[in-house]
């Protein structure tokens, strides 16, 4: 499972720094997202589903804009499909509705739990084999990630806990087909916009129940426009350069994230447990990550 098109690149070193750099602000925009969407939420400064409408126009108002400024013709013309943003649309009316009954922690890891089962097993269903020290790196992460959750994780609702695990469904699918994207930012910005017909049918079947203030309106449209939106491309970008099991195992850094982000800005604080499967998960990563650029260089060499 080589790097998308690495092959084709003089500087492996550069490369590699460079998707990791991406990888890494994605991740950040994914925990932000989590902690965005419970804040505005769980405080209940909006409503579910004008949150994600919000959210959503947002970000394809701000990915049209830096499409218009960019526009370089010599760029792949590409325009997303409609299957990545039904998926796109399914993630994001689930995840906002999850996060009305679950805390960040908890959404977080139930999200990314079902995001790494989704992709790992289509992964393995396509036929990708694992190196060996790749399969050790990746029992390690799941180690960290369940010594996390379990036991210490207020139980989820049932109604919370299968909302936010089709929204992990959803989101794997809609990763796997962004690596195949020669025009992230394209890709995105086209995926956005043809949410908008869903989002008119969501507002007319909720707008009954519309309840939003200042303060939620902002957190969507942050939630949208930077953290969504921005962070989706960068998201994008980095699959060209990761395997499908490195993007779904780096994603197990989100729930980390997530947490430490509720230390900063909801004054949580740092566990023993937290810190242990952190390590956990980091050196889980770690391992995966370097046996793969191992392999990597040795394909380039031949």
């Amino acid at each position: 499972m080589p790097f998308m098109g690495y092959k084709s690149v003089k500087h492996p070193n550069n490369y590699f720094i460079k998707i990791s750099i991406y990888t890494a602000l994605a991740l950040l925009a994914f925990a932000a997202n989590s902690v965005l969407c419970r804040m505005a939420l769980g405080d209940k400064t909006i409503d579910a589903s004008s949150f994600t409408i919000i959210r959503l126009l947002s970000g394809a108002i701000v990915l049209t804009i830096i499409l218009k400024i960019k526009n370089k013709s010599k760029q792949a013309k590409t325009k997303g499909n409609w299957y990545s943003s039904i998926m796109l649309f399914l993630y994001a009316i689930t995840f906002s509705f999850a996060y009305i009954t679950l805390d960040t922690g908890t959404g977080a890891l139930i999200l990314f739990g079902a995001v790494q089962i989704t992709m790992i097993l289509l992964s393995i269903y396509a036929g990708n084999r694992l190196h060996i020290l790749e399969w050790m790196g990746l029992i390690i992460a799941f180690t960290g990630f369940i010594y996390l959750i379990l036991p210490g994780v207020n139980i989820p609702s049932i109604r919370g806990f299968l909302l936010m695990a089709i929204a992990g469904i959803a989101w794997g699918i809609y990763t796997l087909n962004g690596r195949k994207s020669k025009n992230p930012l394209m890709d995105t910005a086209y995926n956005f916009i043809r949410t908008i017909p869903f989002l008119i049918i969501l507002l007319i079947i909720s707008i009954s129940q519309v309840n939003y203030s200042t303060e939620g309106i902002w957190l969507a449209i942050i939630s949208g426009g930077v953290t969504s939106g921005i962070g989706y491309t960068i998201w994008y970008i980095a699959l060209g350069g990761l395997s499908a099991t490195q993007a779904a195992v780096v994603q197990l850094l989100v729930p980390v994230i997530a947490a430490f982000g509720g230390v900063i800005f909801i004054a949580e604080k740092i566990t023993f447990r937290l810190t242990m499967a952190s390590f956990l998960i980091l050196g889980g990563i770690l391992v995966i990550v370097m046996t793969r650029k191992k392999v990597l260089k040795t394909i380039v060499k031949k």
